[in-house]
């Protein structure tokens, strides 16, 4: 595994790949892997010549009362992982060399963030589709891998790629659970023992609420209040939001049909989760 620190040599390791016809699989995190950034890797390893991860805290993405001293890192941890699941190369800069000065270009995202957990983040993916398209000018990636539970984040990226015409595929990788269904996060080990009994009824609620659907149900607020019932029923977390939504447009429906997104954030005492369900409606 080769770790490069500069967007420099990156994109000529990047060009000499390409020019080789080799493809490249690309996995953008924050580092701290978990399970999820694992299936990420694995999946990016069956499906490419060369796999890319990088590393990058990107201070661009974090709004004024989020604590970037304070995210959690650990580099010798990640290069164990990266090692071990056949990364090619790791990219780890610092944030000298991806923002060595005030820039003077700012891309924004007009669609798809006031919505879900973008209400409160005001910002948020501004930075996130910042660092994206450094990134892929850099590493030139012939796919890129996200994960699906953030699914609002892919939606984002899959606007940042069709409109900007990015030549680099899409990959949104399923949401990786615990046995009893529960999303795989950082966050869970901030769960009582008693919360994280009540969590799995999150993803619970969400299949209950597709039942519904599947059963021909389309009237979103009547979905919605079951779900916010079934979740109120087992769960002593405080809902911050359900949500019913055009994927990947992530705009509101009169009426659920086609490809939609049924979406959930639960707060707990010291954990906020987030869970979604993405199917298709039909008419």
């Amino acid at each position: 595994m080769k770790v490069i620190h500069s967007p420099d040599e990156l994109q000529e390791v990047a060009i000499s790949y390409k020019n080789e016809g080799k493809t490249i699989g690309f996995v953008p995190t924050m580092g701290f892997l978990h399970e999820g950034h694992e299936k990420l890797i694995e999946e990016a390893r069956k499906e490419n010549d060369i796999v890319l991860l990088s590393i990058f805290v990107n201070p661009l993405q974090f709004g004024p009362h989020d604590d970037l001293d304070h995210y959690p890192r650990d580099e010798q941890h990640d290069r164990k992982v990266a090692s071990r699941l056949g990364v090619d190369l790791l990219f780890h800069p610092d944030v000298e060399s991806m923002y060595p000065h005030e820039p003077a270009i700012k891309l924004t995202v007009i669609r798809r963030t006031d919505v879900l957990c973008g209400r409160s983040r005001p910002g948020h993916f501004d930075g996130v589709v910042t660092v994206l398209a450094k990134l892929f000018h850099l590493g030139l990636p012939t796919r890129v891998y996200f994960g699906m539970k953030d699914a609002q984040q892919v939606a984002v990226v899959d606007g940042l790629i069709k409109d900007f015409h990015f030549p680099v595929e899409l990959v949104p990788v399923p949401t990786v659970r615990e046995p009893d269904g529960l999303a795989k996060s950082s966050r869970n080990v901030n769960l009582s023992a008693a919360e994280r009994k009540e969590a799995p009824f999150i993803h619970k609620g969400l299949v209950h609420g597709k039942v519904l659907i599947q059963d021909g149900c389309r009237n979103p607020e009547k979905v919605n209040n079951a779900v916010k019932s079934f979740i109120e029923k087992h769960t002593h977390g405080k809902i911050d939001y359900i949500e019913i939504l055009s994927y990947p447009e992530l705009e509101s429906v009169a009426s659920i049909k086609g490809r939609i997104i049924l979406a959930a954030a639960v707060k707990f005492n010291k954990a906020r989760l987030i869970d979604n369900l993405v199917m298709e409606a039909g008419d």
